[in-house]
């Protein structure tokens, strides 16, 4: 199992060159703590889009995600669609319909996006 500290995390958030967006959206739970530390980097508000695929132990318990509160529905906005890791990239393309309407690009701590600081096949502990 990979561990970073925060401070590592932050350090490679900081090399990276985004463009400007509207607003961020963090996948809850997990996407949150990363969602506000980029929230900070970047000067931008954050919504949180609860959905649900995963259990405690990172094991899917459901076909697909769902959505786990109700969201307001965005439209027109560039959007910094946010969670920790991507292993096989539903959720992300769960949230991504919902945000229908938008340009939505999608970052992640580890696995697939459109940024992705770090790509382990194996668990990373984060430090939160």
């Amino acid at each position: 199992m990979e561990k970073f500290t925060l401070k590592e995390i932050i350090k490679k958030i900081k090399t990276i060159k985004f463009p400007k967006f509207d607003l961020i959206v963090a996948i809850g739970k997990d996407g949150i703590v990363p969602a506000k530390i980029l929230s900070k980097f970047l000067k931008i508000p954050i919504k949180t889009l609860y959905l649900n695929y995963r259990d405690k132990n990172n094991k899917p318990i459901r076909k697909e995600p769902i959505l786990k509160k109700p969201f307001k529905k965005i439209t027109n906005k560039k959007i910094l669609l946010v969670d920790t890791i991507s292993k096989t990239g539903k959720t992300l393309s769960k949230a991504k319909e919902i945000l229908i309407g938008n340009k939505t690009t999608t970052f992640v701590i580890n696995g697939k996006a459109d940024y992705s600081l770090f790509n382990f096949k194996k668990c990373i502990e984060w430090p939160w």
